[in-house]
């Protein structure tokens, strides 16, 4: 896979978690990910189509996704419920946003799908391209969350 195309995802979350929830977010070394299995507990996923056919997803474990919401909305929140699973759509969405925005700068236009989100421990991710899936992980003082990119070759 072209790291040309991971790298504006990397970029995009440590931004948009930085300034939308005030978290410091350390990026950890990428791996390839052999299963659909989520590493978190409720996932943001997201369609992709122009300069190649894939799919970004990404999945937060519980506790960091309840000190991200919680930062956004200026309250506590306690548990998963329908407010996480609509900020991981609009934090994924955003997110997606912000890459394309920069890869659309080195020529390599995107156009995206509407997000879906997923809930439950040891979910599965399906992900639209038959290319591999490169999966980085985050982390933060409240707990990690990892992304996937997955692109045809």
């Amino acid at each position: 896979m072209d790291v040309t195309l991971i790298n504006p995802f990397i970029n995009a979350t440590i931004n948009v978690l930085e300034t939308m929830a005030f978290v410091t977010v350390t990026a950890e070394k990428p791996y390839l990910k052999k299963n659909n299995i989520a590493v978190g507990d409720v996932t943001g996923v997201m369609g992709l189509t122009g300069a190649a056919q894939g799919t970004i997803a990404v999945t937060f474990e519980e506790k960091c996704i309840l000190t991200v919401v919680s930062n956004m909305f200026g309250e506590k929140i306690d548990g998963l419920n329908d407010d996480i699973a609509d900020a991981v759509g609009e934090l994924t969405n955003m997110i997606s946003g912000q890459a394309r925005r920069e890869l659309d700068e080195m020529g390599k236009i995107f156009r995206a799908a509407i997000p879906s989100v997923i809930t439950g421990k040891k979910h599965t991710i399906r992900h639209y391209g038959s290319g591999p899936k490169i999966a980085i992980p985050f982390q933060t003082d409240s707990g990690n969350f990892t992304i996937e990119v997955c692109f045809d070759r």
